[in-house]
């Protein structure tokens, strides 16, 4: 009895292929790539991933992907390329809430009060944009929008199939428009706090002219903050409501419907 080997060069392959198209992505992904999570934890879920979506991605891959080192090596930076696109287009949504974080601090006065965030390596951070950044991806847990991530692996596929480049005008565009949208997101997220900021400082410097020897800025501190934190608390859950909506948006492009 003979059994024949010869597909195991073709599978490793392609299952490498694979696997740089689906690792790249899952590690730029919010909630399933952040870096707060041990390497192990996202290398092994890559590779399971990767296994599990094969039967799908291997046969769309063509043969002469083993005719020479060049092509194969074209073909490892293509895959690499498209999942750094997706990837990256989807996080830079999870910036707008460290952004808006740092505004929502800034204005209440707690800019100076920093700690690490977990999701961004543990690089110091708003505390305030590194509560948010948690509780953004708590909430894609449990919305179970990551979901929408695995499926954006599953149709790049479709979109992009393997051995065809990304053209380079799409990719420029898509990601000016993305990084608008992120600061867009971020400024309408932080704008109720930007008024309230706005007609708190008005109403001190009103108060100041009426009565110079009030000491303001004593008065004005831990006022501000007050009002700031009340603000958050009432505004929490409507704010991350509709930043879900958006996360949820970012991904539509990227899943065939």
């Amino acid at each position: 009895m003979t059994i024949e080997l010869g597909f195991l060069t073709s599978f490793v392959v392609t299952f490498m292929l694979m696997f740089c198209r689906l690792g790249t992505m899952l590690m730029l992904m919010p909630a399933l790539g952040e870096a707060s999570l041990p390497t192990r934890y996202r290398l092994t879920l890559a590779l399971a991933l990767t296994y599990i979506m094969a039967p799908i991605g291997q046969p769309l891959y063509p043969d002469t992907v083993l005719s020479s080192f060049p092509a194969l090596l074209l073909m490892i930076f293509g895959e690499i390329a498209i999942g750094l696109f997706v990837g990256a287009s989807v996080r830079l949504v999870t910036f707008a809430l460290q952004t808006a974080g740092a505004m929502i601090a800034n204005q209440m006065g707690l800019a100076f009060a920093l700690g690490g965030d977990i999701t961004a390596s543990g690089m110091q951070g708003a505390i305030i944009g590194n509560f948010l950044s948690m509780l953004g991806t708590v909430l894609i847990f449990a919305t179970n929008l990551h979901y929408l991530a695995i499926a954006a692996m599953h149709d790049s596929f479709t979109l992009f199939p393997p051995g065809d480049l990304v053209a380079i005008e799409d990719v420029s565009s898509h990601g000016v428009a993305l990084i608008g949208q992120m600061f867009s997101i971020a400024v309408r997220l932080s704008a109720p706090f930007m008024v309230v900021g706005l007609v708190f400082y008005f109403g001190m410097g009103l108060l100041n002219k009426l009565m110079p020897q009030l000491q303001i800025f004593f008065i004005a501190m831990p006022v501000n903050i007050m009002i700031g934190l009340f603000l958050l608390l009432a505004v929490l859950s409507t704010m991350m409501g509709w930043y879900l909506t958006q996360v949820e948006a970012v991904f539509q492009p990227f899943i065939v419907q």
